[in-house]
């Protein structure tokens, strides 16, 4: 019982925003596409046009990061639907871009201190700067890191890693859920369970909590090779290939570079090589590796994808990563990899990338 409580507790901290997301507000240009603006699901101008570029919300559900120039110098901070302005020169940069609202929440820093903390949608601080870094929320949940120090990277190039600190897993009252708790990209929050003890689930991670109880999340590359092994591999036949196969599958051939087709065409023109490819993942003497990226923004940019993308256009990869299997040729003289990327969806992993290493896609 208390681990059915516990899942739905996170999980209604997003009541209101599922209500939300029926009203988002959508960005527009002005007419010289220099300032950005927000338009309601009939059309009707929320706010003109103002932000600067550097606004990276696409949508508007809860808060926004922007920036507006203002007497020749321009000025950042957050902003709530209900035009509550806060978090002024707090912004929270990452990789050139403010950050998105994910949950109804979104992150900010402190320009003094350097510590990060995070608004609620109202602009409300639920957890004080007090960290040294902090994740998007992930089903009510945040890894954070405290203490710790910035060490740049060689080469100047401005990037820099942590040293030292402790990490915790926090919820959004800045309720500490686990100790010693580091970062990892590989954990699916939103398969969260709760027990008395550890269970014998092989794709499952399992953490022992500060209240003494034990909180479990599958693993994506855990139940991605599970998956590929139990569900793909053993049984490649075309309409096995088509159940694990997105609606389309984008492919590249040189010299037109990627090209969409529909599953069924692509796997019926390309059957032969595709199960002869996934076969060699049987063999002992088989080089390959699996990696896990984020699904590309500038190819898969049509609507069927949305839902894998947030406000901001950035790959939602700590719900929905992609899977990459690379395979090395067997002759070790020639040159080039194939490459089949799965996407992780809500009704299991799909096939929806190849590439090959000789160009004999159809």
């Amino acid at each position: 019982m208390k681990q059915t409580i516990l899942v739905y507790i996170f999980l209604s901290l997003n009541c209101g925003l599922l209500a939300q997301n029926k009203d988002s507000w959508i960005s527009f240009w002005d007419k010289d596409t220099t300032h950005i603006g927000f338009k309601d699901k009939n059309g009707n101008i929320k706010i003109a046009p103002r932000f600067m570029s550097l606004t990276m919300a696409h949508k508007f559900d809860a808060i926004i990061a922007v920036a507006e120039d203002v007497d020749d110098t321009w000025k950042s901070y957050y902003i709530t639907k209900t035009g509550r302005i806060v978090g002024r020169d707090s912004m929270y940069v990452y990789d050139n871009g403010f950050d998105c609202e994910n949950e109804g929440f979104i992150r900010f820093k402190d320009p003094i201190t350097d510590k990060m903390g995070l608004f609620n949608g109202e602009g409300k601080i639920i957890i004080p700067a007090e960290y040294s870094d902090l994740t998007k929320v992930r089903n009510g949940m945040i890894i954070a890191l405290k203490g710790a120090e910035k060490v740049k990277e060689p080469g100047g190039d401005g990037h820099f890693s942590w040293a030292g600190g402790k990490g915790y897993l926090i919820d959004t009252n800045n309720k500490i859920l686990i100790e010693n708790f580091g970062y990892t990209n590989e954990l699916n929050f939103y398969s969260l369970q709760k027990s008395k003890e550890p269970d014998k689930d092989e794709i499952r991670e399992y953490f022992q909590g500060v209240d003494g109880e034990y909180y479990s999340f599958v693993n994506f590359d855990k139940e991605f090779k599970s998956w590929l092994k139990n569900n793909l591999l053993s049984d490649l036949s075309k309409d096995n290939l088509l159940k694990h196969s997105f609606a389309t599958i984008t492919y590249w051939k040189e010299p037109n570079g990627w090209i969409r087709e529909s599953n069924t065409k692509f796997i019926n023109q390309n059957y032969t090589f595709i199960k002869l490819k996934l076969q060699e993942l049987t063999s002992t003497d088989c080089d390959y590796f699996v990696s896990t990226d984020g699904l590309n923004r500038f190819i898969f940019e049509t609507n069927e994808f949305e839902t894998y993308f947030n406000n901001c256009n950035e790959p939602k990869d700590w719900r929905y990563p992609v899977k990459n299997i690379v395979i090395s040729p067997k002759n070790k003289s020639d040159s080039g990899q194939d490459h089949f990327e799965f996407l992780r969806t809500e009704n299991g992993y799909k096939l929806i990338s190849v590439s090959a290493a000789k160009n004999n896609l159809r």
